[in-house]
């Protein structure tokens, strides 16, 4: 770890990110209608106090010539629960494929493929192969006849072989087998809802494994309206992994391991926000910003004639620091990728946003209220600075609704 992070991280306790979260503040269920939600504002236009409106009016407190990025992944049926020859139930979480790794190519399998995962109960698991768990006698599932074989086993890797008759793809497997694995702080089992509203309305790409939620209350007619007041639309994709969930154990933040997840650019969204980086850039969403932001440091990673494949946890933080342009790190960016005939950009991330970055990409942003003494809060902090707290305290003295399910903001970078 270089100098800049030990003076960075090391002065970020985890205790100082804690506010109280009532659990009847956390929003259990969704509203009735998608867009019917609060929306908290905190924007130049009213002077960085906090207000309210409603979603639904969004389109009104956007700034305009601005463009704004949605992350289109889809969130799969990633829990599928097994039983023993005893009774007694293996839960598999899905996380991400393991063979083939390509999603695409994992999900258009017929017979078997491997994942990433993580096992519930995995010390009771003593067979060679365990059969899914069929309690309704559903005619679907028998056919399907889903097993899993534990092939890989170690302390931070463990990966599974599925199998499975009738020739259906995996991604057919899952829709019919599967549960979607709605956030443990929800505290109930999915309902037959969840597999509608815990999913964006522009979900196209299969992958996450939980949702993107800052794009929740979306509807047609609210992405109609940014779209009549001339805001243009991009779309990025970033498959949310189960880390996102992950707390915060450590007392200082140079000591937490940020998860990383795979995402895809296309070459004509790379030149749009070209475009704009002399107006607006919204992100909905955190995760359309740790995407959005990880592009600058792949650009510079161009640069400095590397592949633009990986943005590390701490790469931000580097002791030399950077002195090129936005604009510099994306001309890079879009020449490597028509130089190598590439469409789209395939890439991973790592990246942790901490008090102390400086935003190169974004300048708005809208999400949901997070978890206390998560790294998503630590990303709101230093966004906005100081006025967090602000935010929230307003948030929760104004029945505003929490996490996943809960109420948005839209927010305004504090320079």
């Amino acid at each position: 770890m270089n100098n800049i992070v030990n003076m960075i991280a090391d002065k970020i306790r985890i205790e100082e990110y804690d506010y109280p979260l009532p659990d009847e503040r956390i929003s259990k269920f969704p509203l009735q209608e998608r867009d019917s939600s609060k929306l908290l504002l905190f924007t130049g236009r009213n002077n960085f106090l906090p207000a309210e409106a409603k979603f639904s009016d969004i389109d009104r407190f956007l700034p305009e010539n601005s463009l704004i990025i949605f992350n289109n992944t889809k969130v799969i049926p990633a829990r599928l629960i097994f039983k023993r020859d005893s009774g007694a139930l293996i839960e598999i979480f899905c996380l991400e494929p393991a063979d083939p790794g390509d999603y695409q190519q994992n999900f258009a399998c017929t017979e078997k493929c491997r994942w990433k995962v993580i096992v519930g109960n995995i010390k009771i698991w003593k067979e060679v192969t365990v059969s899914l768990l069929n309690s309704s006698n559903d005619p679907l599932i028998a056919a399907i006849d889903l097993r899993a074989e534990l092939v890989e086993r170690e302390s931070n890797r463990i990966v599974v072989e599925f199998s499975w008759k009738n020739g259906s793809s995996f991604s057919g497997v899952l829709e019919i087998c599967g549960k979607i694995p709605i956030p443990p702080y929800l505290k109930r089992d999915p309902q037959p809802l969840d597999r509608f509203r815990y999913q964006t309305c522009y979900a196209r790409i299969e992958g996450s494994v939980a949702a993107p939620t800052a794009g929740l209350h979306f509807t047609g007619e609210v992405l109609e309206k940014i779209s009549e007041k001339g805001i243009n639309q991009g779309y990025i994709s970033l498959h949310v992994g189960a880390g996102t969930f992950l707390p915060v154990k450590s007392e200082y933040i140079s000591e937490h391991n940020m998860h990383s997840e795979p995402f895809s650019i296309t070459l004509e969204m790379v030149k749009s926000l070209r475009n704009y980086t002399s107006k607006h850039i919204i992100a909905v969403g955190t995760t359309s910003t740790r995407c959005l932001e990880s592009l600058y440091f792949l650009g510079v990673q161009v640069i400095e004639n590397k592949a633009p494949t990986y943005v590390s946890q701490w790469e931000p933080y580097r002791d030399e620091g950077y002195d090129y342009t936005l604009e510099e790190a994306l001309d890079a960016l879009i020449g490597y990728l028509e130089a190598n005939s590439l469409h789209f950009l395939l890439s991973r991330t790592e990246i942790i946003i901490l008090p102390g970055y400086r935003f190169r990409v974004i300048d708005h942003l809208i999400t949901n209220f997070h978890q206390p003494k998560s790294t998503l809060l630590l990303l709101i902090s230093a966004f906005v600075g100081p006025s967090w707290r602000d935010i929230y305290k307003f948030a929760l003295e104004n029945e505003f609704r929490f996490l996943s399910y809960g109420d948005s903001s839209l927010l305004e970078i504090r320079k």
